[in-house]
């Protein structure tokens, strides 16, 4: 089968065109674990460091030297264009939706290296990156191996307000507490307010479902999951 030389000179331009915007991007923005994230700052001089995250997830804690540009905020681009182009810029969220977005604004703003830090600061919290503090912040693990004794099974819930899994998993996690009260006990826990927790426990991804019985883990899962699936469990 011969090809005409038209049609060949259009598909070549075509591959070359979208090879050439996958290579930009992937020159451009490169999204590290959190090892060779801390690794990459400590080698590189005053380097700019991105918390794309609210103000107040800022405050409760955030990366050394890092300064703050809320990406759900009105004056992102104008607080990122005070930044250095030519310079890497080290972007960072709770769990890397918000950072992946603001990467790819900031790579439109004409910054020449991005680096994110894949799955945010629950990563870097659970590497053991933090610095260490001696203050509990909401359940000691104590107090949480209390809320494990049971006759029943018990299913824990770690979200947050701004997960969108979470969100969706809400609605029929809130059914099933009422539904299955007889079998078992379903317990959320906000893990911006259960910092401590997360830590201990090196929870790195949202929502985290895990599920007891007889004080004993029987089943872990991270990620959404549907109410199906999630019966099957129980």
């Amino acid at each position: 089968m011969r090809f005409h030389p038209i049609l060949l000179t259009i598909v070549s331009f075509v591959i070359l065109s979208c090879n050439g915007q996958t290579s930009k991007k992937t020159e451009t923005i490169e999204t590290i674990e959190a090892q060779a994230f801390a690794e990459k700052i400590a080698a590189t001089p005053n380097p700019q460091i991105l918390d794309v995250r609210t103000p107040e997830e800022f405050t409760a804690g955030h990366i050394d030297n890092a300064g703050n540009v809320n990406w759900l905020g009105d004056n992102f681009v104008a607080g990122a264009e005070k930044l250095d182009k030519s310079k890497p810029v080290f972007v960072y969220c709770k769990s890397g939706a918000r950072s992946q977005k603001a990467a790819e604004k900031l790579e439109e703003l004409g910054f020449t290296t991005i680096y994110q830090l894949q799955g945010g600061i629950l990563k870097w919290d659970a590497a053991g990156l933090s610095n260490p503090s001696n203050k509990t912040i909401g359940l000691s693990v104590a107090e949480y191996n209390k809320l494990l004794i049971s006759d029943k099974k018990v299913l824990i819930d770690f979200y947050a307000e701004w997960c969108a899994p979470c969100k969706k998993m809400e609605p029929y996690l809130s059914k099933m507490t009422k539904e299955m009260t007889d079998s078992v006990v379903i317990i959320r826990l906000d893990a911006d307010k259960n910092k401590t927790l997360m830590t201990e426990m090196k929870i790195s991804e949202l929502p985290t479902l895990l599920l007891y019985e007889n004080k004993e883990l029987k089943w872990k899962h991270s990620g959404f999951i549907s109410e199906v699936d999630l019966k099957k469990q129980l």
